[in-house]
């Protein structure tokens, strides 16, 4: 099958009130993991490329077109997405290579730039199909710029979404990026009031997601997030995984035998994440926010 589209992705959870994993590669492996995970649990997932990953691979095109031929062949719907780009000229590269959606990150400018540079990006991108996500209220942690302590204001979302013309809003409400640790506080509250303001068919997207516990990714989708991205969690256990083999017989030379025991973890890595998928209409008909509908296991489903 073609690899899926981000906005068709989202658009369904959109409707069904339910969270999608976003996560990010960094290799083969990385992506072959990804979609394995999503194969097994029978959902749609979105492999990201982040523009740091596109720097360690020295262009976007090797990386891309490898995510995008795993994307087809999947069992699933797998999207390819460009993830943290500042730059305007790897958009459109991005574009032209097939990728359907991007999330331009104009947030270290200042609000007038940010919203004019992110304005013409979205109509740009949106004469070509590409889905466009953007960032308000800097997330914090990524590589120093973004104060810790950043939240997002409602009005402000409202503001920037109507200005911009952006399908997607990344918000801060107390995740940070490249989090070692899962313990995040997120302000659920927040999440609620910005999603009561924000356009309904504008997905919110939560940033940092590897720093933010199990339970917790479940509410937050409960009230109101729909992409959930997680990078820094599948880059600890795919670097476990490798050191642990590499330990384990110190005369392995051959990279495929230590760099494939990666891929079980990494898969296993997204289970939680996709257990905490919410279902936020039914969450709503059964009386409010301790209410949610459970799968067989008991679980919420990402």
């Amino acid at each position: 099958m073609p690899a899926a589209i981000t906005g068709e992705i989202m658009a369904a959870a959109q409707a069904d009130g339910t969270g999608v994993g976003a996560f990010n590669l960094i290799g083969i492996e990385h992506a072959e993991a990804i979609v394995a995970g999503a194969e097994a649990a029978g959902l749609p997932v979105v492999l990201q490329i982040s523009e740091n990953c596109v720097k360690y691979h020295g262009a976007l095109e090797p990386v891309a077109l490898a995510a995008l031929a795993i994307a087809r062949s999947a069992a699933v719907p797998v999207a390819v997405h460009l993830d943290h780009a500042t730059s305007v000229e790897l958009v459109r590269v991005a574009a032209g290579i097939g990728i359907s959606s991007v999330m331009f990150d104009a947030s270290a400018l200042e609000y007038a730039a940010n919203l004019a540079a992110t304005a013409e990006v979205a109509a740009w991108c949106h004469q070509r199909g590409v889905w466009v996500e953007a960032e308000l209220g800097e997330i914090g942690g990524k590589d120093g710029v973004h104060a810790a302590g950043a939240r997002t204001r409602p009005r402000d979302a409202v503001a920037y979404v109507r200005a911009t013309g952006v399908d997607a809003l990344a918000v801060a409400v107390g995740s940070s990026h490249a989090m070692l640790t899962r313990d995040a506080v997120i302000d659920f509250d927040l999440i609620g009031r910005i999603r009561a303001e924000v356009p309904a068919a504008v997905p919110l997207v939560l940033h940092g997601s590897s720093g933010i516990p199990d339970a917790a990714l479940g509410k937050a989708i409960l009230a109101g997030m729909t992409k959930i991205n997680i990078a820094t969690q599948l880059n600890k256990v795919f670097t476990a995984a490798v050191r642990e083999r590499l330990a384990a017989d110190e005369r392995l030379g051959d990279p495929r035998r230590s760099r494939c025991s990666s891929r079980e973890p990494v898969s296993a890595a997204e289970r939680p994440a996709r257990a905490a998928r919410g279902r936020r209409s039914a969450h709503r008909a059964a009386g409010g926010r301790g209410a949610r509908r459970l799968g067989g296991d008991g679980t919420a489903r990402l």
